[in-house]
């Protein structure tokens, strides 16, 4: 089993008990002031494996399961089993890094508070943008595949256009910095891998 699958599978059972768990939510979503004040440094990572509801939930590991097989892949075939090591490291530091900005501007708000793998699949996505740019994804009810780079600048319009509404739980600012995360971690892991993203573009 691919490690992304068993990923994906924590991240549905943590987020179903939370929706029933108003507890179990409250511990591991990212709450900056808690943080700050309270040493309760897990909420950098746990906010990963909780959902605002069923539908951030399906969206976020339908993109993960879209884009990680062909990461996975590349990590995996050129350097074995410490590939999977890099892979969850791109995976779980995306969810950290993609919170440093919130935790920047909001570590002394008690009430703001944000949930979602969001910045994780970000860095994964836009990893897998760079090392196979001609990749695809299929967007019900579109009846034909979207380009990933379409893909990821759509995803990050959006990301943006929603992060100013706020109002939902969902740290919308994680996309952004998830995806350059995803895209630095690449270029540092993985040798030669602008160029052939320059060759496959033109």
């Amino acid at each position: 089993m691919s490690l992304s699958i068993i990923l994906i599978a924590v991240t549905v059972l943590v987020s179903f008990l939370a929706f029933n768990n108003a507890e179990l939510f409250d511990k591991l979503k990212f709450n900056p002031y808690l943080i700050k004040e309270h040493k309760q440094w897990w909420r950098f990572l746990s906010h990963a494996l909780v959902h605002a509801d069923f539908m951030h939930l399906i969206i976020n590991m339908y993109v993960l399961y879209s884009f990680s097989s062909i990461v996975e892949d590349v990590f995996f075939n050129s350097m074995s089993y410490r590939g999977l090591l890099f892979f969850f490291l791109l995976y779980a530091g995306g969810a950290l890094f993609s919170t440093l900005y919130d935790y920047g501007k909001h570590k002394s708000e008690p009430y703001y508070n944000a949930v979602g793998a969001s910045g994780a699949v970000s860095s994964v996505v836009f990893s897998s943008i760079l090392i196979f740019p001609g990749g695809s994804i299929f967007l019900f009810p579109i009846p034909f595949p979207i380009p990933s780079w379409a893909f990821g600048i759509l995803y990050l319009v959006y990301s943006a256009w929603m992060g100013k509404r706020g109002g939902d739980n969902i740290g919308h600012n994680a996309h952004l910095w998830g995806a350059v995360y995803g895209l630095i971690f690449t270029i540092i892991t993985i040798p030669g891998v602008i160029s052939n993203f320059i060759q496959a573009l033109f």
